[in-house]
């Protein structure tokens, strides 16, 4: 009952600032005969889709509050960008194979340069490579930041070009 009751007083606080909260669709649960197919196959197939049209590098030693402050940044740009898939590294080398994408946000130059080893030339000249500084660069000061925030909002107006 208390439950129900902190509820309608959250519903009636947010509608008093002008705030619509979401809430997630549950999809209804049917029961369908697994298709007969090779484990094997179904593996090879969801690894080779794209996992997003933007993909962050990041390096692998970087420190709890620069991500933390790199995360809500880029939860505020949107669901595209919130969920880009996030890939590190270390020692000039990718922890994994780097999808082909419409954006990319490149924290730093030696993720620079990894990315530019791995990728080829007709996906690099296709897509839109956004250098920003290196998360831990953010923290120092003001000029970190902005040049997020630039690098952010030219990635949102890429995708949304291209029918995000």
């Amino acid at each position: 009952m208390a439950a129900v009751a902190l509820d309608i007083r959250r519903r009636a606080a947010l509608q008093a600032m002008g705030i619509t909260p979401w809430v997630l669709r549950q999809r209804a649960e049917v029961e369908l005969a697994p298709p007969a197919v090779d484990e094997g196959v179904a593996v090879a197939a969801r690894e080779s889709q794209p996992r997003g049209r933007c993909v962050v590098l990041l390096p692998a030693a970087a420190e709890a509050r620069a991500l933390d402050l790199l995360g809500r940044a880029l939860t505020a740009c949107g669901a595209e960008i919130a969920r880009a898939g996030r890939i590190r590294v270390a020692d000039g080398q990718l922890s994994e194979t780097v999808p082909h994408a419409a954006v990319y946000l490149v924290f730093g130059q030696a993720q620079a340069h990894a990315l530019g080893r791995e990728l080829p030339v007709a996906v690099m000249s296709e897509a839109h490579i956004a250098l920003v500084d290196e998360p831990a660069a953010l923290l120092s000061g003001a000029d970190g930041k902005r040049r997020l925030w630039a690098a952010l909002r030219q990635a949102r107006r890429v995708l949304g070009a291209r029918g995000g």
